[in-house]
């Protein structure tokens, strides 16, 4: 073990079977693979335990996927450190072509002893019982989107168009109602399809009822509530944020929280030559994108509408404040963008992230229960 007693251990995780390796500590510690080991508790626990009677300190990593965060709370419930990676920021050698699981872990044992992994942040079981729902719920919203386009598209290869203005609506319901056809397979199919959409519809009704029921209980409803200050930040937008992004307290600033949303331009300078590209749209997709469509409210005057009004009852003045303040702000960068000539949906990205921003500083004045 030389003159250091720690060691930092890798998982490469797997549905079946963990690959670990262990480097200990010191540049010039040993780096070795240690084998495989079932995925289940009570291998992991004896595998932690008999390299915790070797080493006094463990530092434990593994790439975050599909396995989620077990492994990461049961280390953790063991006394050691454990950080879960972030695969799209491992450094990786342009010129290797052979992956297997042995070599993954000792890779990550190696690159963790000499502190290039980066972590990314992990929920409670609560938080992340919560965040499974909302992600339940806007599946379950993209399943019925389309479904309802799987129907209209097959009366339109059928020569039924609706004319009679947006669809969906209740005119355009009884429209759809009144289609038929003569043959019986095709009537079948109709028929099919308005079962399909009903029930997929009740099933995103069902989830909203759980999501509005669950959400008071749950720690982060304060900021949930702080967060429907903004203009466009919905019930459910609030949601989406709240249970994707957790904490805002844990970004030092707002070009992390901009960062992490994917929502600030790529970059490819040297020397005096700055070069900047399209947004990078890394990060959490599912924020981003409830935050962009919320921005698209913003396209019109600055104002206080009924709904926002019933919103902002009970908040805190700081709270208000900062929201009527982003209102104005982000109202007139619209009108303002949107006089230069740039297309909108170029604009509407500039109002998510300065609306990014603003939440982030609702965040520091509300902390979760």
């Amino acid at each position: 073990m030389g003159e250091y007693n720690e060691a930092f251990v890798a998982f490469d995780v797997a549905k079946k079977k963990h690959a670990v390796a262990i480097a200990e500590g010191g540049r010039s510690g040993e780096v070795r693979f240690v084998g495989e080991v079932e995925n289940n508790p009570a291998t992991i626990e004896r595998t932690i335990k008999k390299l915790g009677k070797k080493y006094a300190r463990l530092h434990v990593c593994f790439e975050a996927g599909p396995t989620g965060y077990g492994l990461y709370r049961q280390v953790r419930d063991l006394g050691h450190d454990c950080m879960v990676v972030a695969p799209a920021l491992i450094p990786k050698r342009s010129g290797e072509r052979v992956k297997t699981n042995r070599r993954d872990a000792v890779t990550l044992a190696r690159l963790h002893r000499a502190g290039e992994l980066t972590g990314v942040w992990v929920p409670d079981v609560v938080h992340e019982a919560v965040r499974d729902l909302v992600r339940a719920r806007e599946a379950s919203a993209d399943d019925l989107r389309r479904k309802r386009q799987q129907r209209l598209s097959f009366l339109l290869r059928h020569g039924r168009i609706y004319e009679g203005g947006g669809h969906w609506t209740l005119a355009h319901r009884r429209w759809l109602a009144r289609q038929s056809f003569e043959h019986t397979a095709q009537q079948i199919v109709l028929q099919e399809k308005i079962d399909a959409i009903e029930d997929a519809a009740q099933r995103l009704r069902r989830l909203d009822e759980q999501l509005r029921a669950i959400v008071p209980t749950w720690s982060m409803a304060p900021l949930v509530e702080a967060y429907q200050a903004m203009r466009g930040a919905s019930f459910l937008v609030a949601v989406i944020f709240a249970a994707e992004i957790g904490d805002v307290r844990r970004f030092d600033s707002p070009p992390p929280l901009m960062a992490f949303l994917g929502l600030v331009p790529g970059e490819r300078s040297t020397g005096d030559t700055v070069r900047r590209s399209s947004l990078t749209l890394a990060g959490n997709r599912r924020a981003r994108r409830a935050l962009v469509e919320a921005a698209w409210t913003y396209r019109y005057s600055a104002r206080v509408s009924e709904a926002l009004r019933v919103r902002l009852e009970g908040l805190p003045k700081a709270v208000r404040d900062i929201a009527w303040k982003a209102q104005i702000r982000l109202c007139a960068r619209y009108r303002r963008l949107n006089a230069t000539g740039k297309k909108p949906p170029v604009v509407v990205a500039a109002i998510a992230r300065e609306m990014a921003a603003f939440l982030w500083a609702i965040g520091q004045e509300v902390a979760p229960s």
